[in-house]
């Protein structure tokens, strides 16, 4: 299937539009792309003339295919951009494979000229390899941020919806791109746009940069328990190096054998076994997401060896790393 994008007006002469280049990643991420394209369309519907115009482009210049397997008819390849444009990287899955060579070397060539660059999505990740985001503070789909903090460390990454940093702007994914958006329509035109095409979008939620993309742990896990909550973040916060339940009990000020009667009832695991799969949640997103070896998936992860590591992945997942690590490969090559 191929979608066909209509021609925008042609704006007033001497009032010239903002324009936004799109860049569709392979396996780019529908919502998205569609939730800041729909923002600006309904941005110019609301004032009543073309404050914006947008180009469509991808490495090819032909068809771009979004994750649900939809292709887009591209306006053109990655061409040159004006200083006055905001490019816009779309990212979806395995954006380590979107990010070519070729897509590299243009945007360190484009971002050159001065424009402000965004990355939707998972597509920080293409920003930060292109070094665009060193020294930066930035954001990215939080099933990510694992293996992005570990092959970026010269990048601040936050877990807020969306940042803008000077000109680089990173969304974490989804409906952020709306928020991003709504942010740029006011400052570019007012506040009174923006929450005009919020009420179009049906966005009554409007987040800002200061909005965080995950849920709170009790709404997460279901539990609104302050303590157990409590000892969750903790357990989140100290991957590398886990902490004792009796030092988890201590700094919540509850004894290890009350720590242990909550997680029983609450979560019908102990603590220890749910610190285990947080561990190796995070593991199988290194493990899928990097190139890092095991040994440091399973150092990064808090386990003290590769065989303690291996055996307890493979009681959680029913296969080995190194054998999840091939596969994931494999797929990669295909």
């Amino acid at each position: 299937m191929s979608i066909t994008r209509h021609a925008t007006r042609t704006h007033p002469q001497g009032d010239q539009p903002k324009r936004f280049v799109f860049v569709l990643l392979n396996n780019f991420t529908l919502l998205c792309f569609s939730a800041a394209l729909e923002s600006l369309r309904i941005a110019n519907r609301m004032a009543e003339k073309e404050l914006y115009t947008w180009r469509i482009v991808g490495e090819g210049g032909d068809v771009a295919y979004c994750s649900a397997g939809t292709g887009f008819k591209l306006d053109g390849d990655l061409d040159e951009v004006g200083r006055d444009d905001t490019i816009m990287i779309c990212g979806g899955i395995d954006v380590q494979a979107a990010t070519t060579k070729r897509l590299l070397g243009w945007l360190r060539r484009e971002a050159r000229k001065g424009p402000a660059v965004a990355g939707l999505c998972t597509a920080a990740y293409s920003l930060a390899k292109a070094g665009l985001l060193d020294g930066k503070r930035a954001t990215i789909h939080w099933e990510n941020q694992d293996s992005f903090t570990e092959e970026f460390p010269e990048v601040e990454l936050t877990k807020s919806v969306f940042v803008v940093d000077d000109k680089r702007l990173t969304t974490a994914g989804g409906t952020s791109s709306i928020d991003l958006m709504l942010k740029l329509i006011a400052d570019d035109n007012d506040e009174q746009l923006a929450n005009a095409v919020a009420d179009q979008l049906i966005y009554s939620s409007i987040r800002t940069d200061q909005d965080t993309q995950r849920l709170s742990v009790p709404t997460r896990i279901g539990v609104r328990h302050p303590k157990l909550s409590q000892v969750i973040q903790i357990m989140e916060q100290n991957i590398e190096e886990p902490i004792s339940p009796s030092i988890l009990a201590k700094d919540v000020g509850m004894s290890t054998r009350q720590l242990e009667r909550l997680f029983r009832r609450y979560l019908n695991r102990s603590p220890k076994r749910y610190y285990m799969e947080l561990r190796l949640q995070k593991a199988r997103n290194l493990l899928m997401q990097t190139d890092m070896s095991v040994i440091n998936v399973a150092l990064a992860c808090g386990f003290a060896s590769p065989s303690h590591f291996s055996k307890c992945y493979r009681a959680h997942y029913d296969t080995t790393p190194y054998r999840e690590r091939g596969t994931h490969a494999a797929r990669l090559s295909i």
